[in-house]
């Protein structure tokens, strides 16, 4: 349902080498047309109204860490349906940006940075909260699944973006940006953090295994595509493309 979150396709634009049997391997795909059906009023109102895309990537940024916060204090429900409400803003700053005309170099860098700022936040909240909170089962364990899922869920963004570098399109894997927000938080905002934390920990393990596995995909899916040896690939290396695809929603995943 989002585009950090889900991503609709739009207008025309350059993008990468994209084998689409192998690319398109998303378990939220077959949500997007409808959730882009629905929020297709809301994205025009933002437009008529005046409302910038970078506008909607701050608002988006400050509610992440409002969440983040609160999982840290212990109001999970609340953390979780923050995170979802960003998630819902990751998404309109791209659709607006796209049917405004106003997507950018800059909108993109922009977007994907505060994604990445998002991503650390909500896993720090959450280690903080398993870190103090009474009667937490399996504490050291879970604080370190929170690492690894920090970890993780930035090298899947940062495989994507390498890739892109190279001119391969890399939107494989399991647990894009989209999964983890709505998996995270939707459990989060039914069941809290469950007994002794126990629900809690356990998604952010899957969460963390999810993403670890997303970029080990991805990293497959480029040595797949790659088609240079690394004697021939140097002088590619060497030298950056001038011009990169510019996607305002390509953000994280």
């Amino acid at each position: 349902m989002f585009r950090g979150v889900l991503r609709a396709p739009a207008g025309p634009r350059i993008d990468p080498v994209r084998p689409r049997s192998e690319a398109t391997l998303r378990p939220l795909d077959a949500l997007e047309r409808p959730f882009y059906a629905t929020v297709r009023p809301l994205v025009e109102w933002l437009i008529r109204t005046g409302v910038k895309p970078n506008t909607i990537t701050t608002v988006g940024t400050g509610l992440v860490l409002l969440s983040a916060v609160a999982y840290g204090v212990g109001a999970i429900r609340l953390g979780g349906a923050l995170l979802l409400l960003s998630g819902l803003l990751d998404t309109l700053d791209g659709e607006v940006a796209r049917a405004s005309a106003k997507v950018t170099k800059f909108g993109a860098f922009y977007d994907s940075t505060l994604d990445r700022i998002g991503d650390g936040a909500t896993f720090i909240g959450i280690g903080a909260f398993l870190l103090s909170a009474p009667d937490v089962a399996f504490r050291v364990p879970a604080v370190i699944a929170c690492m690894v899922a920090i970890l993780s869920s930035l090298l899947v963004s940062y495989a994507r973006a390498r890739a892109e570098g190279l001119g391969i399109d890399c939107r494989v894997g399991i647990a894009q940006r989209a999964e983890r927000v709505v998996l995270l938080g939707g459990s989060s905002v039914l069941v809290g953090a469950g007994p002794h934390a126990a629900v809690l920990e356990a998604i952010v393990v899957v969460l963390a295994v999810a993403s670890t596995v997303t970029v080990v995909q991805r990293f497959l899916y480029v040595h797949r595509h790659a088609g240079a040896p690394v004697a021939d690939a140097a002088p590619v290396r060497a030298r950056e493309p001038k011009a990169r695809p510019v996607d305002s929603l390509a953000k994280g995943s």
